[in-house]
């Protein structure tokens, strides 16, 4: 998780903070804030984030013009016209000053508040809200998902399916390995390595150091579904391109041959496009749910979508063993064909 300096400095950190919808939750339930009614959401001036965050209302201001892009987006409103008409009306009805004559005014949702208290470095009292911040989604990710970080690619419905399938494809690698590819025992090892090295940038030693996984624990038991998907696509094409070539010569492959028929078939474009898609999902889910940096895909690095924790952490999301006793007939007609 991110440290208490680095949310004023990484708006990706920030923004997995912000689209984390159970710890917003929360945090309103903490924070202590009291704003004013509109449409269904409770809203703040100015001058009330100022006086919360204990800076002058110029601090804040500044902040809209360095930072207004990203406040905006996380629900800072400039409200005019009618809106603004509308606001005026009921904020006078509530007996709250907001300045009749005013032709615009800006007001803040909660998000946009901890969006600001996490990037103000003037204030101490910011400095405080920070930390509360980060205890409270570390907190909310550990309740959630059971205090298996390392295994919250398992919670999400489509693991299980993904995970399946792969094994199937997996099955047909190794046999295609074996069959067509002349060399040592320790091909299997190398063949899949170079698998990993083509999606992810990393071998499975490399990709274990990072997870922290120990020596029994296996790699793919923490990948998540769409990196599976992907795996498959690679161990069936690969196989089936091992074979295709083996048949042209009317022998085993080389090593050599193999690694250039490897090469060959990674390099195709077609892979291109799921493969930055895989490289963003893992780099990115790694960091914000399990706090581990793959600093190889470092450049794919994004923000999680909200939709992403209501996939891990939310009400569809279940563990492992009470996903598998839902679903063994289903798996269980599916071994059978």
């Amino acid at each position: 998780m991110a440290e208490i300096t680095s949310l004023t400095q990484s708006s990706i950190d920030r923004q997995n903070i912000l689209n984390n919808p159970f710890a917003i939750e929360k945090l309103q339930e903490t924070i202590g804030l009291v704003g004013f009614q509109w449409k269904g959401c409770p809203v703040f001036l100015k001058q009330q984030v100022a006086d919360f965050l204990e800076v002058d209302v110029r601090t804040i201001e500044r902040y809209l013009s360095t930072h207004g892009e990203e406040l905006e987006k996380n629900g800072y409103t400039l409200l005019k016209g009618k809106s603004l008409k509308d606001f005026k009306h009921l904020s006078k009805l509530a007996d709250i000053n907001v300045g009749q004559s005013a032709q615009s005014l800006g007001i803040f949702n909660f998000k946009s508040v901890l969006n600001l208290a996490m990037l103000l470095t003037e204030s101490e009292k910011a400095k405080i809200i920070r930390s509360r911040i980060l205890s409270i989604v570390i907190d909310t990710i550990a309740h959630k998902s059971g205090g298996r970080t390392k295994y919250i690619n398992q919670r999400d419905e489509d693991y299980l399916p993904a995970a399946f399938q792969e094994e199937n494809y997996r099955k047909q690698f190794t046999d295609a390995v074996d069959k067509y590819i002349h060399a040592p025992k320790w091909k299997y090892g190398k063949y899949t390595n170079l698998v990993y090295e083509s999606i992810f940038k990393e071998n499975a030693k490399e990709y274990k150091k990072i997870l922290n996984l120990a020596a029994k624990e296996k790699v793919r038991d923490t990948l998540y579904a769409e990196v599976l998907d992907l795996i498959a696509s690679f161990e069936a094409g690969l196989a089936a391109e091992l074979e295709t070539k083996a048949g042209e010569l009317g022998r085993p492959l080389t090593a050599q041959e193999a690694n250039t028929t490897f090469i060959r078939f990674a390099e195709q474009p077609l892979f291109k496009p799921l493969i930055i898609k895989a490289r963003t999902k893992m780099a990115s889910r790694d960091l914000c749910f399990r706090d581990a940096l793959h600093s190889k895909l470092e450049a794919y690095i994004q923000s999680v979508p909200e939709s992403d924790f209501e996939r891990f952490l939310g009400e569809k999301s279940k563990d492992l063993k009470e996903r598998i006793n839902e679903n063994i007939a289903v798996f269980k007609r599916l071994k059978d064909k």
